[in-house]
């Protein structure tokens, strides 16, 4: 099959094939991220999948530094490679990759040290255990928690190296090695946890080989002479194009900031609602949810770099043709998803919780609420990414950091008040509805600027 270039006039269906490999990606990655919550539902134990979804968070914000260099730094990378300037963007593309790990390394010896208090701060609102169980939980996160933190610098350049494949014109690459890593991760919590008895730490170590596997391989690619548009050389530190990717990247950053922030605030909700059994339930959602997201997301990522490369190549009819096929795949797609998610609810919660009584009526619940929000979430994604690509931060910022931070947030906080149970779970539609307001208002107030309506 022909290699498809960004420079390339896209139809739907090379489109699709274009932005395939990133989707499938992400939607394998969610799957190989859930395989822990698996294992450790079904053989390790309740207290034990709590722990894990309450100390999660921790490490997705410690994480969240190698999306925003991973996503603005593609949106410049991209751009420089549609002036035809291909040395500027190897040093840039250079200059983050090394610098993910620099940090990566900085965040994971944090994280190490904050384990504990951290873990403890988010067990504390928890009632229901005893001293004796509440200790045990905080045991747990802390377990769980150093073990992948050893591992942040390479979970950082995953993060870093899924966006760069595809402007390298390497989505299929990068597709494999997800697989590989994913596969591996598989491997080895059935190895770990059934075969050698480790329990959560079994988990937790299976998971820190998978990111060593997703970071490692693509070090080594592009350090080496390949064929794609990029490679790792000789650089120097560039404090102006840095700030200008952080400013790019801000609204993903925000974005996963926010999405742990909002799975602790829901915890908490969660927890003075309903108790352990909320949480459990809320970590069954998030997983099954993420699978249905990582869609959007992946089209998302695939899509940046044809933005941004039309972008700096300044050919706005491009720009306006990729708008309008992507906000239509957004919409049957949206459709689509929510029609599954609805439907098959109760199957899709049950692999966790299996037929608890008391679990998986809730998780149901809350699956049949997220489930409308996917006619609107893809939308505001996108967008989001789209202004990102087009060197827009601040846009991307806004709808990103509103979405999650303020409105689910806002909306979590108050709506339980009002509707109890019910309100926690219909947080997010109420999120996403009110900003793809904004997004609407942003796409038709920046469309004489950019030139792509």
């Amino acid at each position: 099959m022909a290699r498809i270039h960004l420079s390339e006039n896209f139809t739907y269906k090379k489109l699709l094939r274009f932005v395939a490999p990133s989707v499938i990606s992400l939607v394998f990655a969610s799957l190989y991220g859930i395989v822990d919550g698996f294992f450790v539902s079904n053989f390790v134990g309740e207290l034990q999948f709590a722990g894990l979804n309450l100390i999660f968070p921790l490490i997705m914000i410690l994480g969240a530094v190698g999306f925003m260099l991973g996503t603005g730094g593609n949106a410049v990378v991209s751009k420089a490679l549609g002036e035809k300037d291909t040395e500027k963007a190897n040093r840039i593309f250079s200059m983050l990759i090394y610098l993910s790990l620099g940090i990566g390394i900085v965040l994971g010896l944090v994280g190490i040290l904050l384990a504990r208090p951290v873990a403890e701060l988010f067990a504390r609102a928890e009632k229901d255990l005893s001293p004796e169980q509440k200790a045990e939980l905080i045991d747990h996160c802390v377990l769980y928690s150093r073990i992948l933190l050893a591992a942040l610098p390479t979970f950082m350049l995953q993060n870093v190296f899924q966006g760069f494949f595809v402007t390298a014109e390497k989505a299929r690459l990068g597709l494999l090695v997800t697989v590989a890593a994913g596969t591996g991760n598989i491997v080895f919590d059935a190895l770990f946890i059934v075969g050698f008895d480790w329990g959560l730490a079994g988990a937790a170590i299976a998971t820190a080989l998978n990111q060593v596997i997703g970071g490692v391989v693509p070090l080594i690619y592009f350090g080496r002479k390949n064929g794609s548009l990029l490679r790792l050389g000789k650089t120097r530190f560039d404090g102006k194009v840095l700030v200008k990717v952080c400013y790019n990247g801000m609204s993903e950053f925000f974005t996963n900031i926010s999405i742990s922030v909002v799975a602790i605030v829901y915890n908490t909700q969660l927890m003075k609602y309903i108790g352990i059994d909320g949480v459990t339930a809320y970590g069954v959602v998030q997983y099954i949810g993420f699978i249905f997201i990582s869609v959007f997301l992946g089209y998302a990522m695939g899509s940046s770099p044809i933005v941004g490369y039309d972008y700096g190549a300044q050919d706005k009819e491009k720009l306006k043709n990729v708008l309008k096929k992507s906000l239509v795949l957004t919409g049957i797609c949206g459709i689509v998803m929510a029609g599954i998610s609805a439907v098959f609810a109760k199957p899709f919660c049950s692999i966790f919780v299996g037929k608890n009584d008391i679990v998986l009526p809730i998780a149901v619940k809350g699956m049949q609420f997220t489930a409308i929000s996917f006619l609107l979430c893809g939308f505001n994604i996108f967008a989001s990414a789209f202004f990102t690509s087009l060197s827009n931060g601040t846009v991307s910022l806004v709808i990103s950091f509103s979405r999650m931070f303020v409105f689910q947030i806002g909306a979590v906080l108050l709506l339980p008040i009002f509707f109890g149970e019910n309100g926690i779970w219909s947080a997010v539609i109420v999120a996403e509805a009110i900003t793809l307001l904004f997004t609407g208002i942003f796409l038709i107030t920046q469309r004489k600027k950019y030139g792509y309506l």
